[in-house]
């Protein structure tokens, strides 16, 4: 008699969590499910099935795992989506199901880089006057208020913003911004015309990590710009973790 089909649920909106739902899907063993928050308007849909929304808190979540007879959680959501992490982990614990983080590795300088760590949106934005005045944001959509809300700072009303994103931004916006709407990948090339188009003389990102988003910092290492990288959020304590889809591999065949 051949072993039960395995239900995974993988926590995606990541290129590391489309490459392991298509390895799931491909084995008969697995049946997978992603779920997706929503953000974008037309996002990249992934192999096996597909929800988009949110649970209803980690309450909602381990009910959906009780009910979906789930077998593992699989957290492959972006570096920077803490809140989602943490109801993972807490709606997993709740439904007693194992529950796996996936996180590609972050970017580190190599020599040339001009890299200002910082540890939040807001530390960011209170260094830019002191760095350029033409700054390139590659922080999300959703993640403008630092540089554009109430409280930010007035000295960032003199620099000129251009924000990059796959739809267009949410809330307030700076003062002097360009919207450019693009989705990626892009090339070390194009990020340097990019770069030289705009003139800008400095670049704000969060430490995504990947391949994938990477090319930008080569073009700003390559014209000598300083760069703000704001540090990921911790993983939430207690959680295993892989660095990619084949460690998530073994760790559901060695669990599951």
């Amino acid at each position: 008699m051949s072993a039960p089909v395995r239900h995974v649920l993988v926590l995606g909106g990541t290129t590391e969590a489309r490459l392991l739902a298509e390895a799931l899907a491909a084995d008969p063993a697995y049946e997978v499910t992603t779920s997706l928050a929503g953000r974008l308007a037309a996002p990249r849909l992934p192999a096996g099935r597909v929800r988009i929304g949110g649970f209803g808190g980690p309450e909602g979540l381990a009910a959906w795992l009780r009910a979906e007879a789930v077998h593992a959680v699989v957290d492959a959501t972006h570096p920077f989506a803490a809140a989602m992490s943490a109801h993972a982990a807490a709606g997993a614990d709740a439904a007693g199901v194992p529950l796996l983080v996936l996180r590609r590795p972050g970017w580190e300088p190599v020599p040339g880089d001009r890299w200002h760590r910082v540890a939040s949106l807001a530390e960011a934005a209170a260094l830019l006057p002191r760095l350029g005045a033409r700054v390139l944001l590659t922080t999300g959509r959703n993640d403008l208020s630092p540089f554009a809300g109430p409280d930010r700072l007035p000295e960032l009303d003199a620099l000129w913003f251009l924000t990059r994103s796959v739809d267009p931004p949410s809330g307030p916006l700076p003062a002097n911004v360009e919207v450019l709407q693009a989705r990626g990948p892009f090339t070390v090339e194009q990020e340097l015309a990019l770069l030289r188009d705009r003139r800008i003389d400095v670049l704000v990102t969060k430490d995504s990590g990947g391949a994938a988003t990477a090319p930008k910092l080569t073009a700003a290492r390559e014209l000598g710009l300083p760069v703000v990288v704001v540090r990921r959020p911790p993983v939430p304590p207690g959680v295993t973790r892989a660095s990619d889809p084949a460690g998530a591999l073994a760790w559901l065949a060695a669990r599951t």
